[in-house]
């Protein structure tokens, strides 16, 4: 248990000689951190070339974690989830808490669980995020007093889903909407913002958000910009027409004078293979006018609901579930669509409402993106798919191990820096995604050696190695590969004001502090 303000310890917890990668991209360093009241209140460099230096005692803190030999960490902020229901229902959020995600940013692809008022089940995809009982939230305002009354074990901040906001107001989903139903759409969206909401979020390639005309959306972002927010989008296509798709999402920020956030960018399906580099170009002409940035997760496989339109024979798609026939998850499309002596189209057709994982990358396209500088990592896990992708327990890892240590697609230091600082600034989430004096004391501390993610196709739902510990809020809440029961987490609203450090150690007694 972490002492409390008014003990005679200067720090609720030390960590003493750790490794300190700081989340801004800068070097290495060997430090002292010490932790007060949920946040980091001190932190002392040592100097190896003055036998150690300054230190922090050991007896200064009623927790002490010698950390040699480890590096410590901004806690990583998964920019790109659906753990919208499950930071309520799960609120142990195991699967992130276990490879070192201390803020999960919930509402992606046009899909939130807030605000929602279902006239049925869930339209596809928001039954990505449940049942219609994992829809309880008829205001966004409602969805963060759920998650302070679930107190997760992770941070949650939140985007609004456009097809959610959609499935409030359409009869039906296969068309535009009216300027009516823009204007309550809009209603929803600001109060919403007007509670702590990142931005907006689209999902235009799925269904029902297709039938959305670009002036649709240029409508709805509009009050974004007041508000400090941003816009979000699963493109309207990631295969071919994956240029004017961009372009599209380009035209809706400078619209809404707002920064655009691509979302998983990737190059898929065969035809598109080795595009990444006009990709990415594409990206770079529309930075030197307006703020661009994109999220990418570390495997070459994808994964949704089975989409007719992404079923194809050029690679393998494994059903992850299916409601009318729960005995084909875990087997290949091709394989059940042999058995029953029908065409892959047939076959999903039968399958769903379904789940799949789509093998539809190749390695080199995820390398460019991955290391493009405006690229952070996000996960896209699904939590209530049974058999998840396994990027949902092992995104974050990987990118660390596999990545930046295996195979030397770029510096540990700015691996980091793409799962902490830049998507901390870019997020609005202040206080969060670096080490430093005042900064919120979120943090991971992990064994650069040995970091990799143990998550498979086969056996997804495995814990990452290497990860020591995690802190939440100052909290020590995962540690010798388990959960420590703790909760920490809360909902971090848009551009949270950051106290100054002064303020943050300003109680701390002078007379406690044994440094040496």
């Amino acid at each position: 248990m972490a002492a409390s303000s008014d003990t005679l310890f200067a720090y609720d917890t030390l960590i003493r000689g750790a490794t300190v990668i700081d989340g801004s991209g800068a070097a290495a360093r060997v430090a002292d951190v010490g932790l007060r009241d949920g946040r980091i209140a001190r932190i002392v460099d040592i100097d190896a070339d003055d036998d150690g230096g300054e230190r922090i005692a050991a007896d200064a803190a009623a927790e002490v974690v010698e950390a040699d030999g480890l590096v410590l960490a901004p806690g990583f902020i998964d920019v790109h989830t659906h753990d919208d229901t499950n930071v309520v229902r799960q609120p142990e959020m195991t699967p992130k808490l276990s490879q070192g995600v201390t803020t999960v940013v919930v509402g992606n692809c046009g899909i939130s669980a807030a605000p929602v008022a279902l006239r049925g089940e869930p339209p596809d995809p928001m039954n990505l995020l449940g049942d219609a009982s994992a829809f309880r939230y008829p205001s966004f305002s409602a969805y963060v007093d759920a998650i302070a009354s679930a107190r997760p074990a992770v941070n949650v901040a939140a985007l609004v889903g456009h097809t959610a906001l959609r499935s409030n107001h359409l009869d039906r989903l296969d068309r535009a909407a009216s300027a009516d139903e823009i204007a309550a759409m809009r209603a929803q969206l600001q109060e919403a913002l007007d509670h702590g909401a990142l931005g907006l979020s689209t999902g235009l390639a799925y269904a029902n958000a297709f039938a959305a005309p670009t002036e649709e959306v240029l409508a709805l972002a509009e009050p974004l910009a007041r508000a400090g927010a941003l816009y979000a989008t699963h493109l309207r296509s990631e295969f071919a027409e994956i240029l004017d798709a961009m372009d599209e999402a380009f035209r809706i920020g400078r619209h809404a004078r707002v920064p655009v956030v691509i979302s998983h960018l990737k190059c898929a399906g065969v035809d598109n293979w080795g595009r990444s580099g006009a990709v990415l170009d594409a990206l770079d002409a529309a930075q030197r006018w307006q703020p661009v940035g994109c999220d990418c997760y570390p495997y070459t496989a994808s994964s949704s609901t089975l989409d007719l339109k992404q079923v194809t024979g050029d690679f393998d798609i494994m059903v992850t579930w299916s409601t009318p026939h729960p005995a084909m998850g875990g087997r290949l499309l091709a394989d059940i669509a042999a058995e029953w002596q029908v065409d892959l189209h047939e076959a999903a057709r039968r399958l769903q409402p379904a789940g799949a994982v789509y093998h539809c990358m190749e390695d080199a396209d995820v390398d460019r993106i991955l290391a493009h500088p405006a690229t952070v990592i996000g996960s896209d896990g699904l939590p209530n798919d049974p058999l998840p992708h396994p990027r949902l327990w092992g995104a974050f890892p990987r990118v660390l191990g596999h990545y930046a240590r295996d195979r030397e697609l770029f510096p540990l230091t700015m691996a980091i820096a793409k799962m902490t600082g830049l998507s901390a600034e870019r997020f609005g989430l202040a206080g969060r995604g670096f080490v430093r004096e005042g900064h919120w004391a979120d943090l991971v501390l992990f064994d650069a050696a040995t970091i990799r993610d143990a998550a498979t196709f086969t056996e997804p739902m495995q814990p990452a190695e290497g990860i020591a510990a995690v802190w939440v809020n100052g909290t020590l809440s995962w540690s010798q590969r388990r959960a420590t029961g703790a909760r920490a987490g809360r909902f971090l609203p848009r551009g949270e004001p950051v106290p100054a450090v002064a303020d943050t150690i300003a109680n701390r007694n002078a007379d406690n502090i044994a440094d040496t």
